[in-house]
């Protein structure tokens, strides 16, 4: 599976960054800056979560099932990590047995989405979230991470449904958040650095995929 074994992306604590600027605000004293950094931090104070809506899915096209809490780390992306990155997966194995995989607490990682043969889509971690799908944290922490039913070895998994759907729901996510659509921006779990993942493998058809997405990045929504 793409994700599998993805990540030991487990600290749940304030990240350095958040300390570094929460200290240069209250440092140069100006309460607009530092009401601010309050009101994005708030949440991570011990036994505080941020509200999320249940079943809120960010993109139209999919049905929210929801991921194992164990499988991917609160954040309020892209306010507090810039989001530049999707991430290309193949399950090795079927929709049901990834949606299984996620679900399971022991699993250790997870999508945001996944897409089926048929062009369905489960999305199973709000994108504002952090999750352990690439392998790399800072990754993890940069990118939407997509599946797709199948096998890296069997090209007839990889459907003309598949290649659609996963186009118009890349095309969102690039306009959401101001992404290239471009292969620096777009690339597969095989390019993450460190990574010992091989996915999508050489019969996902790159060219045709960049066709569809920038078909569908200037199509309306």
């Amino acid at each position: 599976m793409g994700a599998r074994r993805a990540s030991e992306d487990t600290d749940r604590r304030i990240g350095r960054r958040a300390l570094i600027v929460g200290g240069a605000a209250a440092a140069v004293g100006s309460a607009v800056l530092a009401r601010d950094e309050l009101g994005r931090l708030w949440w991570r104070v011990p036994g505080v979560e941020k509200p999320r809506k249940p079943g809120e899915v960010d993109y139209a096209g999919a049905r929210w099932v929801a991921a194992s809490d164990a499988n991917w780390r609160r954040a309020d992306r892209p306010d507090d990590y810039g989001i530049d990155m999707v991430v290309v997966h193949v399950t090795q194995g079927s929709f049901d047995s990834a949606v299984k995989a996620f679900q399971d607490p022991g699993h250790k990682a997870a999508s945001h989405y996944i897409v089926r043969k048929d062009g369905h889509i489960a999305q199973m971690i709000r994108e504002l979230d952090v999750a352990y799908h690439a392998g790399n944290r800072a990754y993890n922490e940069r990118s939407v991470g997509i599946e797709h039913e199948g096998f890296v070895d069997r090209p007839q998994d990889f459907t003309d449904a598949m290649y659609e759907a996963s186009a118009r729901l890349t095309a969102r996510i690039c306009a959401r958040y101001d992404i290239p659509v471009d292969r620096e921006h777009i690339i597969g779990h095989v390019e993450v650095p460190g990574t010992d993942h091989t996915d999508p493998g050489p019969h996902w058809d790159w060219d045709r995929y960049m066709r569809l997405l920038r078909e569908a990045r200037t199509s309306p929504a």
